[in-house]
């Protein structure tokens, strides 16, 4: 685990110490910008690895969105190319892919990468080369602001974990009448451990049990069998879907039947396959996007744009990458030139963007202010879907 830590920490020293990584002239990297045919934007996703059904549905989002953009004559008069890298799933490598974008790449703009992590290792990259990213999911608050430091060239299109948690907590206590909760929470990622935070500060019950699991575990059994014969009304399980899925198969199957609640990392079909269809019922969770949520003629465009080109349904991921790539098409059009850090500026000023999940303007933390939707899960299939504002 040091080990790990101390070759991470000095591979983002490597790649940030020497100026701008690979050597690029910051003047020159400009000038190529503007006067190239295209313009350029990055994506940093998880494209293999333990999240990758993450990266790739964001992918297809924003593919999608490039496509129309394109189709509609580009951005300030040029074509929007899309230069793809996969980071694995792992911090270093979304490092090392910041900085092969922003300097030999030259992009204008990254979007990406999905997780939290990920996203906060290719930070000191954007910043030395002045490239804005966006990542369409990552929602650990400290990615945009660190130490009560604003990351000037990090914006997010989703919420962020400490207003999931909220959401979370006084759904169960309002919607669903729950003053006992367990928590069984991944101690492993920030994105677990910022919602579990949260969700603690906020809710006003009692917490009876809180049990901790990491990453990559299999067998939840021993955890369960504590929690069972306990007095509650819901389990909290911030994770993401691989382990999520696992705990409520074993749990159904111990007979534990409380309503389980999770945040955005449960947005994957393979949730489902992984607990079984059978065994999902009274599952609730945040998601940024339903297409049974109210709707826009906007969002019926999408949903059906989407349904044409992959022939299935779009997922929050899906659409959060999608409102990504307008969100930059948008704030390029107003900054009226290829430029960076004009871009970054714009994006800074975004006010009541029309997205796919929402209308949303940005704060001054870089947080878009929007509305959420808990999902209600029965069966195996999405049973409602419930419009919080924030």
């Amino acid at each position: 685990m040091k080990k790990r830590s101390f070759m991470f920490i000095a591979s983002l020293f490597l790649l940030t110490s020497c100026g701008i990584p690979g050597g690029g002239n910051p003047d020159q990297l400009k000038k190529n910008k503007k006067n190239a045919e295209t313009i350029k934007i990055g994506l940093n996703l998880e494209l293999s690895g333990a999240v990758a059904a993450y990266g790739n549905q964001e992918k297809d989002g924003i593919e999608l969105a490039v496509e129309e953009i394109n189709q509609k004559g580009g951005i300030n008069g040029k074509k929007v190319e899309l230069v793809i890298k996969d980071n694995k799933s792992d911090t270093a490598e979304s490092a090392a892919v910041a900085a092969n974008l922003t300097t030999k790449e030259e992009v204008v703009a990254i979007i990406g990468p999905a997780t939290s992590g990920a996203s906060k290792a290719e930070i000191p990259n954007i910043t030395k080369s002045k490239v804005p990213a966006i990542t369409p999911s990552g929602t650990d608050d400290t990615i945009t602001v660190l130490n009560d430091r604003i990351q000037e060239f990090m914006f997010r299109a989703c919420f962020q974990d400490s207003f999931q948690g909220v959401i979370l907590a006084n759904y169960a206590t309002q919607n669903l009448g729950a003053n006992k909760a367990v928590i069984i929470g991944d101690v492993s990622s920030d994105y677990a451990k910022g919602l579990t935070s949260s969700f603690k500060n906020t809710f006003k019950g009692d917490i009876v049990a809180d049990e901790k699991f990491n990453q990559k575990d299999k067998d939840y059994k021993a955890i369960l069998t504590k929690i069972k014969d306990k007095d509650f009304d819901f389990i909290y399980l911030p994770g993401y879907y691989e382990e999520a899925g696992l705990i409520i198969k074993q749990a159904r199957e111990m007979g534990i039947e409380q309503p389980i609640l999770g945040a955005d990392g449960f947005s994957d079909e393979k949730l489902i396959g992984i607990a079984g269809k059978e065994n999902m019922n009274e599952i609730y969770y945040t998601a940024h996007f339903s297409e049974n949520a109210p709707s826009s003629e906007r969002v019926e465009h999408f949903i059906q744009a989407f349904k044409k080109k992959y022939k299935k349904t779009p997922s929050s991921f899906n659409a959060l990458a999608y409102d990504s790539m307008y969100m930059i098409a948008e704030s390029m059009e107003k900054a009226g030139e290829i430029d960076s850090e004009k871009l970054a500026k714009e994006l800074a000023e975004l006010k009541d963007f029309d997205g796919v999940t929402g209308k949303m303007s940005m704060d001054k933390n870089h947080n878009p202010k929007k509305p959420a939707v808990v999902i209600g899960v029965k069966d195996g299939k999405e049973a409602s879907a419930d419009v919080v504002n924030p």
